[in-house]
């Protein structure tokens, strides 16, 4: 009866190992067809990219908007870079006065020590409302070229039918891609030719 028993149970261990395996095999080679499976659905993907850094230096709507900005960072510059020269003028005036006790009273260099530094705090007030203005301009510039780029993609794609447009920044994004998926060029002429430059 012992022995019937351990015959019995090695016969219901013998089928639990061999249908384990069974189950084992199957997952396996549904795993191993898995990657299979995915590249024949990708296989039917268009794919293509665009090199960011050609369409930056290369579309006129951006190019423009870069002399603009440096024009208007000029402009800034120059403005600070005058105020900051008036200012450090008058303050070695009160420096000189102040040595050569040319002030009728101490209570006169008080005032005017103070008004001096209200213009330098007026002038750094200035400065930090006009780098945010830049900033500010910047980020809205970013905007329209970006809104630009993707409707003109929009309209290009719906003739050309790309699953996937890909943007390649140097090796930031993309590390290898035969060049016949790269239509940079495309893009680049579509966007110029829509383009229109504001009279100079």
């Amino acid at each position: 009866m012992k022995r019937l028993n351990y015959l019995m149970n090695g016969l219901v261990a013998l089928a639990l190992i061999v249908l384990f395996s069974q189950c084992t095999g199957k997952t396996e080679t549904q795993t191993a067809d898995a990657p299979a499976q995915a590249a024949a659905g990708l296989s039917g993907m268009k794919i293509a990219y665009v090199e960011i850094d050609t369409l930056l230096a290369k579309y006129n709507f951006c190019i423009d908007l870069n002399e603009a900005m440096v024009k208007k960072s000029e402009n800034v510059r120059l403005t600070l870079n005058q105020k900051a020269k008036e200012l450090d003028k008058q303050k070695q005036e009160f420096q000189t006065k102040y040595q050569n006790n040319a002030y009728l009273s101490q209570e006169r260099a008080q005032q005017e020590y103070n008004r001096i530094a209200k213009l330098e705090q007026d002038l750094q007030a200035l400065s930090n409302k006009l780098q945010s203005e830049l900033m500010s301009e910047n980020d809205k510039n970013s905007l329209q070229l970006r809104d630009s780029i993707n409707a003109f993609l929009k309209e290009y794609n719906k003739t050309k039918g790309y699953s996937l447009i890909i943007s390649n920044t140097g090796f930031d994004n993309l590390l290898y891609a035969d060049s016949v998926y790269n239509i940079t060029k495309e893009i680049l002429d579509g966007l110029n030719a829509r383009y229109s430059s504001p009279k100079k």
